[in-house]
């Protein structure tokens, strides 16, 4: 069985609907979603946003379960303009399976290797970014891999991390962090959301854009996972 990952609903969607036979099911006060790509037995979990939730989460997951591998997946923000919003990026730093032959399997896909690095916070300012890539050495941020990959040290299950980029020094955010997305409710409050954007009607089309960004980044993923599951 493989277990795939996500932080919300929002980026797993799309690779949802290309399970087969698909069922939810709660365990351990958690809810998962079960299903089939092909023959392989695939088991979804979507962490929450941040490591709170995301660690309690992961640890009522693998609690007393066997995974042939865990693949950690969503969203992530690039660092520098090396990468473009629909890239593809494989955590070396995080991944513990053999990359070689699973990257050059899955070339058509355009996977870039490089490192992945965990943050407390969604990153907005374009400056902060290129410090944090300076100081770091990684190409694209996220706040959850972190604590997924000790979890899956802790339970000795093989971890791979792949994930899309939806954001980029150039191509930011539409509003600000803490309107887009509330980490400590892990929700967005819609009626913050469109308070804010009747007050800035000159952001709406940034609005547009991004949703259109992120659909792209959600279909991209989607079509990436199946065919690495495929492969292994």
């Amino acid at each position: 069985m493989i277990a795939v990952t996500f932080a919300l609903p929002a980026e797993s969607s799309e690779f949802l609907s290309r399970l087969r036979n698909k069922s939810r099911a709660d365990r351990n006060g958690g809810r998962i979603i079960r299903g089939y790509i092909d023959d392989r037995e695939i088991e979804v979990l979507h962490t929450g946003v941040g490591e709170k939730v995301c660690r309690e989460q992961m640890e009522k997951f693998l609690y007393d379960q066997q995974f042939e591998l865990l693949i950690s997946t969503g969203f992530a923000g690039a660092l520098d303009d090396q990468l473009e919003v629909g890239d593809l990026l494989l955590a070396k730093n995080f991944s513990t399976i053999d990359l070689s032959g699973r990257t050059s399997s899955l070339s058509n896909l355009q996977i870039r290797v490089a490192d992945l690095l965990t943050v407390s916070a969604l990153i907005d300012s374009s400056d902060e970014r290129n410090k944090i890539a300076h100081t770091s050495g990684a190409a694209a941020v996220d706040m959850e891999t972190e604590f997924i990959a000790r979890a899956c040290a802790r339970h000795g299950v093989p971890l791979l991390s792949l994930r899309v980029i939806t954001d980029t020094p150039r191509e930011s955010f539409p509003a600000p962090t803490n309107i887009l997305f509330n980490i400590k409710q892990q929700r967005t409050h819609m009626t913050a959301l469109a308070r804010f954007f009747l007050a800035h009607p000159n952001r709406i089309p940034r609005l547009v854009q991004f949703a259109r960004r992120i659909a792209h980044a959600r279909k991209t993923l989607a079509n990436a996972l199946v065919a690495l599951i495929n492969k292994l």
